[in-house]
């Protein structure tokens, strides 16, 4: 039988950015780092941006355990099972089929020329770039996606909501007769999800229901207004269930735009801004055609207030919903000019801890991983954090859908009691924009 041909890997910067311990991540399978990534790491490492965090991480990763060793030599991973690593300097080719002046070319002759000295083993280019890969693979190098955290079934995240048909009369009578019911009266043998939703129903009537796994009893769902805003469909009903309810610390919201994510998860908050210190709304900030907000006229207010402004327009919606000589509407203008309630971009607000805060973060498919775990470990005592966004809607270059933290996080915490999620199928801004949904 051949022996089989050992592996190395060559890790492009976007890797790197992604997850500073990625080089820990590929087993017993010796590691590469092109000389051009270490350059543009060190560009990267000032800031307080979440890349920049991976930058310097990264660097002072290399640094101990390169030690006293030179870094063009294979150096030991920490771990028994772990390959070795070394700084590939050699960038020149004799095969100058792209411009070798673009980092991305410089990376990629890396690669080629280390395939050439180690023909005994597999060279392959991992990067979160897929046009990098796609130039590898027209040069005959092997090249793949980084691979760790990605959800391999997507299908698995959408488990919440689930229509349950053909259920008898009877059990439908009890649950409005009684709103909570022990689970085995009802599902005797069938497995529920901890904190899911279900909708019951026949030919004649339906039911909303919430399985509550620390009692192990079935609750119906109203249809609850919040701060003015009324539930349009069942899915939303479920949504400001898990957001008002305090037993769930976590909660997670799928959903096409228009579904009205961010409208109730902010509207829950203000309807309980007396239970928390402080509400925190924040979106990180994803500049359009991946450029700098630099490029943007005005002061750093004027550059991102463009990016803040859809979540002013969900407070300004509900804000709307009084009359300005009314409480409510003052309430809710007391609470921006008091900082009850406060809107940024995350970065402003990353690096805190958070105790007794409700914490919304908006557009969450546009994190990574990391982040979102970051995010989660800071949170204090009673403190409540809400993810919302459309995970085939990625505005990052280098996640996608079975990538970005929304999706790790829904993958890797359904089940657990503290966790609620919830996906909204039914776009509820207009007919027009639904029609734009289902058919564009």
């Amino acid at each position: 039988m051949p022996l089989k041909k050992k592996k190395i890997y060559v890790l492009d910067t976007s890797v790197i950015l992604f997850s500073h311990d990625s080089i820990m991540n590929f087993e017993e399978n010796d590691i590469g780092i092109p000389i051009t990534v270490l350059e543009e790491l060190d560009h990267l490492k000032k800031g307080n941006d979440t890349i920049n965090f991976e930058a310097r991480e990264f660097i002072r990763m290399i640094d101990e355990l390169s030690s006293n060793k030179m870094l063009n030599d294979w150096i030991p991973l920490n771990g028994k099972t772990k390959g070795k690593f070394k700084i590939l300097v050699n960038q020149k080719t004799k095969n100058n089929i792209f411009n070798d002046e673009i980092n991305d070319h410089k990376i990629l002759d890396s690669a080629l020329n280390l395939q050439k000295e180690e023909k005994n083993k597999i060279v392959t280019l991992v990067s979160k770039d897929i046009n990098l890969r796609l130039k590898a693979k027209s040069l005959n190098l092997k090249a793949e996606d980084y691979l760790t955290g990605k959800i391999k079934n997507l299908n698995s995240l959408d488990l919440e909501g689930q229509v349950l048909e053909s259920v008898k009369d009877e059990v439908i009578d009890n649950i409005y007769e009684n709103n909570i019911i022990e689970k085995k009266i009802i599902f005797p043998r069938k497995k529920l999800s901890d904190n899911s939703y279900y909708i019951l129903k026949n030919s004649k009537k339906s039911v909303l229901i919430y399985f509550d796994a620390d009692t192990d009893t079935i609750n119906r769902v109203e249809k609850t207004p919040i701060t003015g805003i009324k539930p349009r469909n069942a899915e939303q009903a479920f949504a400001i269930h898990s957001l008002l309810n305090d037993k769930v610390s976590l909660v997670s919201i799928n959903g096409v735009a228009g579904t009205g994510k961010t409208l109730l998860a902010l509207a829950s908050a203000i309807s309980q801004r007396r239970d928390y210190k402080q509400i925190f709304v924040a979106r990180p900030i994803v500049p359009l055609s991946n450029k700098d907000i630099g490029y943007l006229p005005g002061d750093i207010n004027s550059k991102i207030n463009p990016y803040m402004e859809p979540l002013w327009d969900n407070f300004k919606y509900i804000q709307n919903q009084y009359k300005e000589t009314s409480k409510d509407f003052k309430v809710l203008k007391n609470m921006i000019e008091s900082e009850k309630l406060v809107i940024q971009p995350l970065a402003y607000i990353r690096g805190r801890s958070f105790s007794n805060i409700y914490f919304i973060i908006d557009e969450a498919q546009n994190l990574t991983p990391h982040e979102i775990k970051t995010i989660i470990s800071r949170a204090g005592e009673n403190t409540k954090i809400v993810f919302t966004g459309d995970i085939n809607q990625i505005d990052t270059p280098y996640l996608d859908s079975q990538s970005n933290g929304l999706s790790y996080l829904i993958d890797k915490l359904k089940g657990q009691k503290l966790y609620s999620h919830v996906t909204l199928r039914k776009g509820e801004r207009s007919e027009l924009a639904n029609l734009a949904n289902d058919l564009l």
